[in-house]
């Protein structure tokens, strides 16, 4: 199944707590249609001490945000649905509808 973002693409959230906020995309859980995006959502998390962390404790990190509530942004920061286009070449090539500026 194929999004409409992808790790890396820069979002804008269009619904929810964090609506109008802008941020990276970090990771994405395909089978729960979930993404995580740099600075938002932050949720408190419990961690035993292990090796890599010997004190353990509370770390603080992003938590996930539904794809329907999520935008892709160009790089003027206007946010726009996507569409998906040949090229040239033949290849399949992400495009913002409302700039026409494609995405990388």
């Amino acid at each position: 199944m194929k999004l409409h973002i992808k790790k890396g693409d820069t979002v804008k959230v269009i619904a929810g707590e964090y609506k109008g906020k802008t941020g990276r995309v970090l990771s994405l859980q395909m089978e729960k249609q979930r993404a995580s995006v740099e600075g938002l959502n932050m949720i408190k998390k419990h961690v035993k001490p292990s090796a890599e962390n010997p004190e353990g404790g509370i770390v603080e990190k992003e938590g996930t945000i539904h794809i329907s509530n999520l935008m892709v942004t160009g790089a003027d920061g206007t946010a726009s649905r996507v569409s998906r286009v040949k090229d040239a070449d033949g290849k399949s090539v992400r495009k913002l509808i409302k700039t026409g500026e494609e995405i990388k």
